[in-house]
């Protein structure tokens, strides 16, 4: 897969994962987006990556 297809299945996840029918304020979607960034780098488990976080797969990595 190449980084399109990378792009396209973050945000694939992102619309499914966030509820922006309660943001009434542009801060709001903000905070929104920024909560979800921390999430998805930092907890969310994907298969393609041994079952790591992006950033504990990077540390991973950088230890190996």
């Amino acid at each position: 897969m190449g980084q399109c297809a990378t792009g396209i299945v973050f945000f694939w996840h992102f619309k499914d994962d966030v509820d922006f029918s309660s943001t009434k304020t542009l801060d709001e979607l903000k905070a929104k987006i920024n909560h979800y960034m921390v999430y998805s780098n930092n907890y969310r488990y994907q298969w393609h990556l041994k079952k790591m976080a992006p950033v504990q797969y990077r540390n991973h990595l950088l230890v190996a």
